[in-house]
C-alpha cells in the first residue's frame, strides 16, 4: 500500500475506494437490461425492438450526459455529480421494478438510467484519476475500469438467478438497494480536494503517488494547464477526432453483444456462467492495461485491444456452444474495457490533465453514439433476420477499422499558451 511520506495513508486511495463501488453499481445498473429483456418479453409481451429502443435511448443519454458530466465534475468536484447520478439510478431502477406500460420502460430504464449512469461512468473514473495521481495514473484508471468488470461479474449472474428464483421485479428491487445503499459512503469519504493544492488532505503524499510518470511521454508544456482555451481548441482539434472515431467503433461492438445465448438453446444459467468468465477476464485485462500504460505507447495497446476484438467477434457467430462461448468469453473480456486506460492517457496528454473530464466526456459520447445504434439495429437485425450474426459481423469489422485508427491519433500537445496569458 502506498503511503504518504509522514507515514499516514495517502488520502487518494481511499478516495479510488469509493470511486470503485460507485461505479461498480452503476455498472451492474447498465448491464441489467441484458438480463430483463427476455422476462419483458415474456410477461409483458414487448417486442425485442421495442425493448431495445428504450435500452439504446438509455445508451445514448448514457454517452450523451458524459460531456456535461465532466465539464460540471471539472467546474464544481465529482463528489456533488456522484451524489446526484447515485441518487438518479437508484430511483429509477426502484420505479422500474412496477413499471406496467412501454412508456415507463422508456422513461426509467431509458431516460432516467442512462442520465444517471452517465454521470457515474468512466468520466468520473478519468477525472478522480487525473485529479490525485500521476505516477500511477494508469494503474488507478484500470481498477476503475475493472469495477465495470466486477458490477458485471457479480450483478449479471446475481440478477439472472433471482430472475429464475423469484422475478424480475423482484430482483431489480435489491439492485436499486444496492445503488443507494453506497450514496452513504461517498458522503462520507469522497473528497474533491486536488492533489498538492492548499486543501489537499495528504499533499506530501503526492510524491509517492503522483510523481514522475514511469510511462514515455510527450514534453509537459503550458498547453496542458486549465482554461476556457484548452476546451475550446479541444473541440477543434484533430487529435480528438480519431479517439472519437475509435470511441464509436468500440461502442458498436460492445453492444452488439447482447443476449442470444436462448436462440441457441443455451440455459441461462450457462450463460451467466459465460457472463461471470467475461467479467473476471475483463477485471484481469484491465488493471493489467492500467499497468501498461504506465509504460507503453497507449496508441500501440489501443491497436492491440481493438484488433483482438474485431477477430473475437467476427469468429462470435460461429460459436453456437458453451464452449464456443467461453473461449469468445475469455478473448473478449480480456479487452472488454482495456480500452479506456490508455485513451484516458492520451486525452490528458493531448488536451491537459485538468480538462480530462469535458473532452473525455466527448469521446465516451460518440462511444454511446455506436452502442445506441448497435443496440437498435441488433434488435431489428434479431427480430428481422432471426438472429445477430450481421450485427456481430458489422461490429467486428469497425473494430478493426478503429485498431487502424488508433495507430494514427495525435499525441504531442496542443500549442503552448503564449507567454503573459496563464488562465
Amino acid at each position: 500500500m502506498v503511503k504518504a511520506l509522514d507515514g499516514r495513508l495517502y488520502y487518494g486511495w481511499v478516495v479510488v475506494a469509493v470511486v470503485f463501488l460507485a461505479l461498480l453499481v452503476s455498472a451492474g445498473v447498465r448491464a441489467a437490461p441484458a438480463v430483463l429483456i427476455n422476462p419483458l418479453e415474456t410477461e409483458l409481451g414487448w417486442s425485442r425492438a421495442a425493448i431495445s429502443f428504450a435500452v439504446s435511448v438509455g445508451l445514448l443519454l448514457y454517452g450523451l450526459s458524459g460531456p456535461v458530466a465532466g465539464w460540471l465534475m471539472d467546474r464544481f468536484g465529482p463528489t456533488r455529480l456522484t451524489l446526484i447520478g447515485l441518487a438518479v439510478i437508484g430511483g429509477s431502477t426502484l420505479a422500474g421494478a412496477a413499471m406496467t406500460e412501454l412508456w415507463q420502460l422508456n422513461l426509467f430504464w431509458g431516460i432516467l438510467s442512462g442520465v444517471g449512469t452517465g454521470v457515474v461512468a468512466p468520466i468520473l473514473g478519468a477525472t478522480v484519476a487525473n485529479r490525485w495521481f500521476v505516477e500511477r495514473r494508469g494503474l488507478v484508471l484500470g481498477v476503475f475500469g475493472a469495477a465495470a468488470s466486477a458490477g458485471q461479474l457479480v450483478s449479471v449472474p446475481a440478477l439472472m438467478w433471482l430472475v429464475v428464483v423469484a422475478g424480475w421485479r423482484e430482483g431489480t428491487v435489491l439492485l436499486a438497494a444496492a445503488v443507494l445503499l453506497i450514496l452513504v459512503p461517498v458522503l462520507l469519504f469522497m473528497r474533491d480536494d486536488r492533489p498538492g493544492s492548499a486543501s489537499a488532505p495528504t499533499a506530501q503524499g503526492r510524491a509517492r503517488s503522483g510523481g514522475r510518470p514511469r510511462r514515455r511521454a510527450p514534453p509537459r508544456s503550458r498547453a496542458r494547464q486549465r482554461g476556457p482555451r484548452r476546451r475550446s481548441e479541444a473541440g477543434r482539434s484533430r487529435g480528438l477526432s480519431k479517439p472519437r472515431s475509435s470511441g464509436c467503433s468500440r461502442g458498436a461492438s460492445l453492444s452488439a453483444g447482447r443476449p442470444r445465448t436462448a436462440d441457441h438453446g443455451i440455459p441461462e444459467v450457462t450463460a451467466a456462467s459465460a457472463l461471470a468468465l467475461m467479467g473476471t477476464m475483463n477485471f484481469v485485462g484491465t488493471i493489467t492495461s492500467g499497468w501498461l500504460t504506465d509504460r507503453y505507447d497507449p496508441r500501440k495497446l489501443l491497436a492491440v485491444y481493438y484488433s483482438l476484438r474485431g477477430l473475437s467477434l467476427l469468429l462470435l457467430p460461429f460459436a453456437t456452444e458453451f464452449a464456443g462461448l467461453a473461449v469468445f468469453a475469455v478473448f473478449f473480456g480480456l479487452d472488454y474495457i482495456a480500452t479506456v486506460p490508455p485513451t484516458v492517457a492520451l486525452v490528458a496528454d493531448r488536451f491537459g490533465r485538468m480538462n480530462v473530464g469535458a473532452v473525455f466526456g466527448w469521446v465516451f459520447f460518440s462511444h454511446q453514439v455506436g452502442a445506441a445504434l448497435a443496440s437498435y439495429l441488433g434488435g431489428v437485425a434479431r427480430d428481422s433476420l432471426g438472429d445477430y450474426t450481421a450485427a456481430f459481423l458489422a461490429a467486428g469489422i469497425l473494430a478493426i477499422l478503429a485498431a487502424l485508427m488508433a495507430s494514427r491519433i495525435t499525441r504531442e500537445p496542443l500549442s503552448p499558451v503564449p507567454a503573459g496569458s496563464r488562465p
